[in-house]
């Protein structure tokens, strides 16, 4: 291994069969490789040991290499600090681990900023996907939440959340005299944050417990409000109904210029609600109905599992026992939308109709009881379907139903069991397997021959149908 001091001798350096090197200093060498790269070697001892190590950069003149005169002044640096018993490229490597850790613990710092300062929506966004699953794909939370709750504490951070800033919020929603949706937000509100304070990061942000457990909703809402709903329809306001939706009917029908004439609510709808009287049953379950589980010849209407209320594997399936009244709806139906999968199929997708469709078209035709402040986009808006002093959904058709079956004589149990209620206890469950299919059958059938009598009243012609 040869010697070489000057620029011109290294720069001359060629590329051989195998590498070599040539000593440039004490401790300094030049190396070179197969493909002609030329690189620096340094030899030092530290505490009697010899250590060897190729400096990083590159012989060369560009910025990110080595020239002579800086090669030799670093190993000169390197050989000064060796015989101080300091390793440089250790020190070098220390240096750079306490830069990187600095970095880490900056980056590490922020995060912890960040954690501490997640906001009231960043736990609606994760709590939203999994913390919570309606059967509408939590569809009513998501509006209820961006139009009342995200823009008065979304901004909040989690920590900073008290009673007092829940309290404000349930105030400006009972301002505006839409007292369910209060009540119904309060819930939901309640619900997320017992979820956040059981999971991190969000319990460690609520070191001072749940504010919504502070609250309490009814000492904001009207002392006369009540969330469980009452209201059933009286014979005079069943053949009110019937009526309003004969004559708005038949107007549209007969005017020449449909333009500015009330439009009448739906034939599918009208039949759904008479189907929902006549059947006890949910609005949304009956929405969801495909035609392959009703079936004629066996009057029978099967609502499969995954359409019926209740929580995951908690659901079961529903058959309904037709009456000669509920028979002849669905016949009418199928006469109108029989060439498709679903009874009530959508309009613009594949599928049913959206589950709330039938409320807000029966709402919209009451509109004297919302407190709207403007005019929907391409909704109807009127009082046709106003029967009394308050307004009447079609959940209210299932209660009215189910008085009637109670005005009968049917037994509880009985009406528990046709509305798909479970009655008993467990082991009641377990060892009672009858099922009262002959009995409920009857009791659809009593309820049906009751509407049929009402709604063919006054000389009125019945509504079955060949």
């Amino acid at each position: 291994m040869g010697k070489i001091t000057t620029v011109k001798a290294i720069d001359a350096l060629k590329p051989k069969d195998r590498e070599y090197k040539f000593t440039v200093a004490k401790g300094l060498y030049i190396r070179v490789a197969i493909d002609g790269t030329k690189t620096w070697l340094v030899r030092y001892v530290i505490d009697g040991a010899q250590k060897q190590a190729t400096l990083p950069e590159h012989y060369g003149y560009s910025a990110d290499c080595l020239t002579l005169s800086k090669a030799t002044t670093l190993n000169e640096t390197i050989q000064d600090k060796a015989r101080k018993g300091v390793d440089y490229f250790a020190e070098i490597a220390g240096v750079k681990l306490a830069a990187k850790q600095r970095l880490l613990d900056a980056e590490n710092a922020l995060i912890a900023e960040r954690e501490r300062n997640k906001t009231v929506s960043d736990l609606y966004n994760v709590w939203i996907v999994d913390g919570v699953a309606r059967a509408d794909g939590n569809q009513y939370i998501k509006q209820s939440f961006t139009k009342h709750a995200l823009n008065s504490l979304g901004h909040i951070p989690l920590a900073q959340l008290t009673e007092n800033h829940l309290i404000t919020l349930y105030r400006e929603v009972c301002e505006k005299g839409i007292y369910t949706t209060c009540f119904e937000l309060s819930k939901d509100i309640g619900q997320m944050l017992s979820w956040a304070i059981k999971r991190k990061p969000w319990r460690g942000l609520m070191v001072d417990g749940n504010p919504a457990d502070l609250v309490d909703i009814y000492k904001i809402l009207p002392n006369d409000f009540s969330k469980v709903r009452e209201r059933t329809l009286s014979i005079d306001e069943i053949i009110l109904l019937r009526d309003k939706l004969a004559g708005t009917a038949q107007s549209y029908s007969q005017a020449s210029q449909k333009y500015g004439v009330e439009r009448p609510l739906k034939k599918e709808v009208e039949l759904a609600m008479w189907i929902c009287l006549g059947t006890v049953c949910r609005i949304g379950e009956l929405l969801m109905t495909q035609w392959q589980h009703v079936d004629f010849e066996a009057r029978s209407w099967f609502i499969p599992a995954e359409n019926t209320k209740g929580e995951g594997r908690k659901k079961t399936s529903h058959t309904i026992s037709l009456s000669d009244f509920t028979l002849n709806q669905f016949k009418q139906l199928h006469a109108l939308t029989g060439d498709t999968d679903y009874a009530f199929p959508a309009q613009y997708k594949t599928g049913h109709v959206c589950v709330k469709s039938a409320s807000k078209q029966i709402g919209d035709r009451q509109v004297q009881f919302k407190q709207r402040t403007r005019k929907l986009q391409a909704r109807v808006e009127n009082n046709s379907l106003v029967l009394g002093i308050s307004e009447w959904t079609p959940h209210d058709l299932r209660r009215t139903g189910v008085t009637m079956m109670q005005q009968l004589g049917i037994t509880p149990d009985i009406i528990n069991l046709c509305q798909h209620h479970v009655i008993g206890s467990k082991v009641d469950k377990s060892y009672m397997q009858y099922k009262y299919e002959d009995e409920k059958r009857m009791a659809w059938v009593k309820l049906g021959d009751r509407l049929e009598a009402i709604l063919s009243a006054n000389n009125v012609v019945s509504l079955k149908v060949a």
